[in-house]
């Protein structure tokens, strides 16, 4: 896992000293990625910049990596994440006469380009199985390929100009570009504040994501394009539900043994869930010695423990019992309000999303688990994505919600937000911005997307609904949890893999019959069966529980102190355009209590505060 970032400008050198400041600037942001190593290549139009954190290879894996053989034009490479096949893939180029000089999966890659990628780098793209974004510069071409994988594990964001493009794993590595500017107008904000992917809208003002499963390329005469590689079709799916349960099994087996491949210490995220206890189980089975796991868990939070309609039970009873079950080296990572409410950390964490994501303590955990288990691991498993894959949410299974015209994360128990209540917002920005007409505008482009059904189930509406709902969590929704599982784990330096991301899972049971997920009326029925055997018996029958949230009442009160702060400092807080004062006041007049203690009324406190935090920290120029 890496940062990586760059610049091609076909008007300047890029190689000469007036743009060595530049690039170094684009380089240190991302240093938290990569803090093992550092690497610049610049020459004529291009340059390529990179941090690398070592997990494979250590000695031999050092970026940019440059392959210049036999007479043919020299290819550039940085590259972010782990091709879980690049051992199968060195064979076969090995048997086409490559020598390799490293062992590392960067190599394979650049060399697949050279032996697959010369008229098409998607042909290469097709090939690798794993997470990854990285940046290719054919010198003989002078075009820049810029690929990222099928689900978005891995971010990748560019940013055109006049005269080539800049960019980088994360936006701030092109805000340290003078080329960029930091500019964001409504349509970034409406961005900012829907919880939506969408990929053309980074934002900053001009900027963009690549999109998961494409390319980009650049070249002076082509100027900048994207060109798909990888999209969710219909299959066809005609096995019967113990095949189906058997062949998710196989590949479960397959995934797992792939992604346990490392030269550093490895762990798994263990949250007593079917989702993280399978993968632990897995892992466990398949890993000489014993597994360390992982749990962040709260001061007091089980004992005080109070059930609402997101979480029936709290976490640790579960974790502790799979982790004596299947004999991990477990240890809970036990956080205090106080810890998650220190000004220092809520920086961090928007720092390192470079958005004001508004969720709080979800983050700030996040982000204090993985700095703690940065300490004694480099790799962590994460069984992100199995509720989005196998229909593990409880709004996959509610009928309201299912036949609400939106985003069921939106209309259902996750969020329930009324997009038209502009909560604490200006009402006239609130209105300007139009956030309802965004989300459904980008809901109906969504849909138009949607692969049509073949076969027996095309006549069903209820299994044409489902199809369009399991594509609108795959393609709209984890795009948005990848992102932060990838941002508060590399802000740390920590590597963290997903399984269940594998885009041949995901193919095949986004296949597979709404019927034969829930085929014994429970979410994710597949997976359930499938894994079943390595589990105890109270976590295959427990509810899905969502990641855990403190409902410690000190929490809020410590929120609405700060936003008091932030209210105290008039005009000259960065936050003041953008909301009512008056609805501010009445809603930190209203006091605590467990209703104010609740995610929705928790989430506008926290909104304030990361929207000022990202404000200033990024000098935004806000353009509204």
């Amino acid at each position: 896992m890496c940062g990586i970032c760059g610049w091609i400008d076909y008007r300047h050198d890029l190689g000469a000293d007036e743009h060595a400041r530049t690039l170094a600037a684009m380089n240190d942001t991302m240093s938290c990625r990569g803090p093992d190593q550092q690497g610049v290549w610049a020459q004529g139009p291009a340059a390529l910049c990179h941090r690398r954190l070592a997990v494979i290879d250590i000695e031999g894996g050092r970026q940019p990596m440059t392959l210049d053989e036999g007479g043919a034009p020299a290819l550039h490479m940085v590259y972010s994440g782990e091709t879980y096949n690049f051992r199968e893939l060195r064979e076969q180029l090995a048997a086409a006469g490559h020598r390799f000089r490293t062992s590392s999966d960067t190599e394979v890659v650049l060399r697949a380009h050279r032996e697959w990628g010369a008229k098409d780098p998607r042909d290469v793209a097709r090939r690798l199985n794993g997470m990854f974004a990285y940046a290719l510069w054919d010198s003989g071409t002078n075009e820049l390929v810029l690929v990222r994988d099928r689900l978005g594990i891995k971010p990748l964001y560019y940013y055109p100009t006049p005269h080539g493009v800049v960019f980088g794993s994360e936006p701030k590595a092109i805000l340290a570009n003078p080329e960029a500017e930091r500019v964001v107008d409504a349509e970034g904000l409406r961005r900012a504040l829907a919880f939506v992917s969408d990929m053309s809208n980074a934002v900053f003002r001009g900027m963009r994501e690549v999109p998961p499963g494409c390319v980009v390329r650049v070249s002076r005469d082509g100027g900048v394009r994207e060109e798909r590689y990888w999209e969710l079709t219909d299959t066809g799916h005609t096995d019967d539900v113990d095949t189906t349960v058997h062949h998710v099994r196989e590949l479960l087996e397959d995934t797992a043994l792939r992604q346990l491949y490392a030269d550093v210490p490895l762990c798994t995220l263990l949250s007593g869930g079917l989702d993280s206890s399978a993968l632990t189980a897995l892992a466990a089975k398949h890993v000489d010695g014993t597994v360390r796991s992982f749990a962040v868990d709260f001061v007091g939070y089980a004992d005080n423990f109070v059930a609402d309609d997101a979480r029936g039970t709290p976490d640790s009873p579960y974790v502790h019992e799979v982790a004596e079950y299947v004999g991990t080296a477990h240890r809970d990572i036990v956080l205090r309000t106080e810890d998650m409410m220190d000004p220092a950390v809520r920086r961090a964490t928007v720092h390192a999303r470079d958005l004001p994501a508004g969720i709080g303590d979800m983050d700030s955990s996040l982000y204090l688990l993985f700095s703690a288990i940065r300490k004694e691991s480099t790799v962590a498993l994460s069984g992100e994505s199995a509720d989005e894959v196998f229909g593990g949410y409880r709004d996959f299974h509610d009928p309201e919600t299912v036949a609400a015209d939106t985003f069921p994360w939106l209309a259902g128990r996750m969020m329930n937000a009324d997009q038209s209540d502009p909560g604490l917002f200006d009402r006239a920005l609130w209105d300007k911005l139009d956030v309802p007409g965004y989300l459904d505008d980008q809901y109906r482009a969504a849909l138009a997307e949607v692969p049509e059904l073949t076969g027996p189930a095309a006549d069903d509406p209820h299994e044409r609904r489902m199809r369009e709902i399991c594509y609108l969590y795959l393609t709209r929704w984890l795009p948005v949890l990848l992102d932060r599982k990838d941002r508060m784990s590399m802000a740390v330096g920590l590597e963290v893999r997903v399984p269940f991301c594998d885009h041949r899972l995901v193919e095949y049971v986004f296949g597979t019959p709404w019927a034969h997920k829930n085929f014994d009326g429970r979410e994710k029925s597949l997976l359930r069966h499938a894994t079943k055997d390595l589990l105890p018996e109270s976590v295959v029958q427990r509810v899905k529980s969502p990641y855990p949230s403190t409902q410690d009442d000190s929490y809020e009160k410590s929120l609405r102190d700060q936003v008091a702060e932030i209210l105290g400092q008039g005009d000259d807080a960065p936050v003041a355009p953008l909301v009512d004062r008056a609805a501010v006041r009445r809603r930190l007049d209203e006091g605590g209590g467990h209703e104010a203690n609740s995610m929705g009324r928790r989430m506008q406190l926290e909104r304030i505060i990361d929207l000022n935090t990202w404000i200033g920290d990024y000098d935004v120029q806000l353009s509204l």
